[in-house]
């Protein structure tokens, strides 16, 4: 073969091989639309889909990924650069090719647990509605074992309360800088005034504490059921919630449940939370492939 056709080969190849590569980048969506009857209104959620997933008929297990307050669904996707981190897990073979999937619970009232005094049922939309709508939609592999769940500070402590309420649902949670908040109800009360929420009425708190506290639930649960779930908690040294990592740290190792619990250099900060990441998807993998 002469120099001029090496050349022409060379750039054909360059070409196929570029096209192929295009065509095979992971892809983010983060302003998808569905309609709950629960909340009566429209929701976003963002997805992460994997790089072969338009070029495969696979199915895939499935991250629910929550974000903090003050943050949306796009916030792990803006400032948590959730793309490439996943990109470069599953290039590297930390993690599995999975799909993630970001629900938007910063919008109307914030957060993820029912609010029944306040006629809102977030965790009623997320299990009945948004659950099964993202998983009919996309190609997930269906059952506990390929589901897992995990999320910053507020979303952290949702991720707690989804995996403690529904232990059957998720093979693991990874908690990340989880804000969970004292059990006492003045204290709580305190607590949740420096984020200019407020409940007026005592008894009203005293149901949602015993009903959503993750230390609480820990105490109800039986340790077979809390081992059903594999744990990963983790927060920094310098986190202003590092106290509530710590008790949870505490009272799951009373009670007998394995879990992994990391306390590494950091604050209450998206550069902490980025090089957690990794860490999560390489755990949750583990997992989907554990049963």
């Amino acid at each position: 073969m002469n120099s001029y056709f090496k050349f022409q080969f060379f750039q054909i190849l360059l070409l196929l091989t570029s096209t192929l590569a295009l065509s095979q980048d992971s892809r983010v969506f983060d302003n998808l639309k569905m309609e709950s009857k629960i909340l009566g209104q429209e929701r976003s959620y963002a997805v992460y889909l994997p790089s072969d997933y338009d070029t495969s008929n696979r199915s895939y297990p499935v991250l629910y990924l929550l974000h903090g307050l003050g943050d949306d669904q796009t916030g792990w996707i803006k400032l948590g650069d959730v793309q490439r981190i996943t990109d470069e897990s599953i290039n590297s073979g930390i993690s599995s090719p999975m799909i993630i999937v970001m629900p938007d619970a910063g919008s109307g009232i914030v957060g993820y647990i029912n609010q029944p005094n306040r006629d809102w049922l977030y965790e009623d939309f997320f299990f009945e509605e948004l659950l099964p709508h993202v998983e009919s939609k996309y190609r997930i592999k269906k059952g506990k074992q390929y589901r897992a769940i995990s999320g910053l500070s507020m979303g952290g402590g949702g991720t707690l309360v989804y995996a403690l309420h529904k232990p059957d649902l998720f093979s693991s949670a990874a908690p990340l800088s989880p804000a969970i908040g004292p059990t006492d109800i003045d204290d709580f009360h305190k607590w949740i005034s420096r984020y200019n929420f407020y409940f007026n009425d005592k008894i009203e708190t005293q149901k949602l504490l015993n009903a959503n506290h993750p230390l609480i639930l820990i105490d109800k649960l039986s340790t077979e059921d809390l081992n059903s779930v594999a744990w990963y908690l983790d927060c920094g040294d310098d986190d202003y919630l590092y106290e509530d990592s710590s008790l949870l740290h505490l009272a799951m190792k009373k009670k007998g449940i394995k879990h992994e619990y990391r306390v590494r250099d950091g604050a209450h900060t998206w550069h902490y939370w980025k090089e957690s990441l990794p860490k999560v998807l390489g755990f949750v993998s583990i997992n989907f492939h554990q049963h």
